[in-house]
């Protein structure tokens, strides 16, 4: 802008120069009088001072139009990705429980406990229109490493691409599709402090392995999930010990999952998932193949809403039927009334049973009803409040309480 300001400048001032000299020249015929000088000079003073005027006017322009151009210019690189930040986001949640749980089993310890149960961060970034990458990094219960209560986990790490408008497929570390919670468990999401029994225990929430996925959008509110992934390995046959992270994982026998998700009507999802695993036991133990078998349904009308899931896990092996291993089960039923945009009350009747097979020599099974209310002061921000009230297999730890919450997500 500096060349464009200076010959401005430079004609301006000659304009009034010429007009002096053919001025001059004009009056060389006759000597002008001392006043017609006086009269000259003063109509070029004049003359000078409003070109003066206009060309500080016009270099003002052009140093504004000059800031224009800079910010399209940086507008413009940032779009194209030029700048190192410009599609990279940052997220992530976190929640604080109280838990006041009294212990009905015979000489069982009760609950008195705060723990910072999570801190997430989220990190993505786009390469281009097609190209994505998601992560999710966690750290449990506040601190980790030796003799400490907490772990930090890699839950997300994974590249996503759209092949087309209806398909995409992802590749690394992601959540399993399945259930309600597992993909969706910012606390601002769900009712309760702690996430339902069912899916800590049966799905088992939170479940990430290592693998390939495929997912297409096939209209009419249908969509469709095929993973191959890393499977569970567990030389007890619990679900929820089986999970491998992804840390160094067996995968010479793998997983093989697909979902179904109808949303054809606004506000109402309806579910279905099955996997089978060849083999999810650990070196040493029979080989056990596995399937799991779950559905659910999540409905949002107006201030009411219902959540409810079943899962059943088979596993078949000689060595699975021992204790009843073979089979286990959980579902729940969830209604739920919002009162108005800040707050909200639920109530939730959960079942879930982790040795229902033949082979049960005891009734396994745990029974927990769940009430209370969530005020969310912004739509971000949420507090919680529950009681809960367990019925457990004899012998077994029996918690009857309440919790509070707190929780977050951005």
């Amino acid at each position: 802008m500096t060349t464009s300001k200076t010959t401005l400048n430079a004609a301006f001032l000659l304009i009034p120069a010429l007009f002096l000299v053919a001025t001059l020249a004009q009056a060389a015929e006759t000597p002008p009088s001392n006043a017609e000088i006086w009269q000259i000079l003063q109509e070029q003073r004049e003359l000078i001072e409003a070109q003066t005027k206009e060309i500080q006017r016009l270099n003002e322009k052009l140093e504004a139009t000059g800031e224009i151009v800079d910010r399209v210019e940086l507008q413009a690189a940032s779009a194209e990705g030029a700048h190192p930040f410009a599609n990279t986001t940052i997220g992530g949640y976190g929640e604080l429980h109280y838990n006041n749980l009294t212990n009905q089993k015979s000489g069982g310890d009760n609950k008195d406990e705060l723990d910072f149960h999570r801190f997430v961060l989220f990190f993505g970034h786009e390469f281009n229109e097609n190209i994505r990458f998601f992560s999710e990094l966690e750290l449990e219960h506040s601190i980790s490493g030796d003799d400490q209560n907490g772990e930090v986990e890699l839950e997300q790490a994974f590249l996503e691409f759209d092949l087309s408008e209806r398909y995409t497929a992802k590749t690394g570390l992601f959540l399993m599709p399945v259930g309600i919670l597992n993909e969706t468990h910012e606390p601002t999401t769900f009712y309760g402090t702690e996430r339902n029994p069912v899916e800590k225990n049966i799905i088992p929430s939170t479940w990430w392995e290592g693998g390939a996925l495929f997912n297409a959008r096939v209209g009419n509110g249908f969509s469709f999930d095929l993973a191959a992934t890393s499977g569970l390995k567990t030389d007890n046959f619990s679900i929820r010990g089986g999970r491998q992270k992804v840390s160094k994982a067996d995968v010479s026998d793998g997983a093989f999952t697909g979902r179904a998700l109808w949303r054809g009507i606004p506000g109402v999802e309806l579910g279905l998932t099955a996997q089978y695993q060849e083999n999810l036991a650990e070196d040493g133990i029979q080989s056990t193949s596995a399937t799991l078998l779950e559905a659910h349904t999540v409905i949002r009308r107006g201030p009411y809403g219902l959540r409810a899931l079943y899962a059943r896990w088979d596993l078949d092996s000689d060595a699975a039927e021992v204790g009843g291993k073979d089979e286990q089960y959980g579902f729940y039923v969830e209604p739920s009334y919002q009162i108005n945009e800040q707050w909200g009350t639920f109530a939730r009747f959960n079942e879930w049973n982790t040795a229902d097979g033949s082979d049960a020599t005891t009734d396994n099974k745990y029974q927990q009803w769940d009430a209370g209310v969530n005020y969310w002061p912004h739509p971000n921000v949420v507090l919680k409040f529950d009681y809960q009230n367990q019925d457990a297999p004899k012998g077994k730890d029996e918690f009857d309480g309440f919790n509070l919450g707190m929780g977050y997500h951005f």
